[in-house]
């Protein structure tokens, strides 16, 4: 797993190759569209950011993720009126038995906790590309044309965040491996991750 930052050149297709959108037959001519301002003419070089680059960006994303859902947990919780039932809290089998038995106290904290990543995920990479660890690790998130990422490719690439948790974070330690450096929420939402300062 190194961290090299590959140059890669790769699907980040410039404006003018992108395929043709599929036209209907009319009978009115067709009028091609204006170039957008700032098209390149020929593919971009990006560097996409390596395994620990990224690691380190979502330690700082789960720093401030941590602490918000714990809030709110607690709060959710005073005003239900849910509580840890007692035993032992320093201990793995009394966590494993909650988990298996479903309890209210656990199910409502897990709740909150994918709620709360899933927005914070969703808010900074829709808006300004980046989320706050991704920012302090000068990294951000494009599409497979070197474009922002829309709402829907945003919403796909939260999804697959879940996705790589459920395959036990091998969604996320494939990043490590891929010659792309390409977790699985990339892959499902056409989406890289890129050095910020090019």
């Amino acid at each position: 797993m190194s961290d090299g930052d590959p140059a890669f050149l790769g699907p980040v297709l410039a404006a003018s190759e992108r395929p043709a959108p599929v036209r209907e037959r009319s009978a009115e001519p067709v009028r091609e569209r204006p170039t957008t301002v700032g098209a390149r003419s020929a593919p971009a070089t990006v560097r996409v950011a390596g395994f620990w680059r990224r690691f380190a960006a979502a330690a700082i994303d789960v720093g401030v993720i941590v602490p918000v859902s714990l809030v709110l947990t607690w709060i959710a919780s005073a005003i239900a009126g849910i509580h840890l039932p007692p035993g032992k809290h320093t201990d793995l089998d009394f966590w494993l038995d909650l988990m298996l038995t479903s309890d209210p106290a656990v199910m409502t904290a897990v709740i909150i906790a994918l709620a709360v990543t899933s927005i914070y995920l969703f808010v900074f990479q829709a808006t300004i590309q980046q989320t706050l660890g991704m920012r302090v690790m000068q990294i951000r998130v494009i599409d497979v044309y070197g474009d922002p990422p829309s709402y829907l490719r945003v919403g796909l690439r939260t999804t697959g965040y879940l996705a790589s948790l459920a395959t036990l974070f091998l969604g996320f330690l494939w990043i490590g491996f891929d010659p792309e450096k390409r977790g699985l929420h990339d892959w499902i939402a056409g989406t890289y991750v890129i050095r910020a300062t090019q």
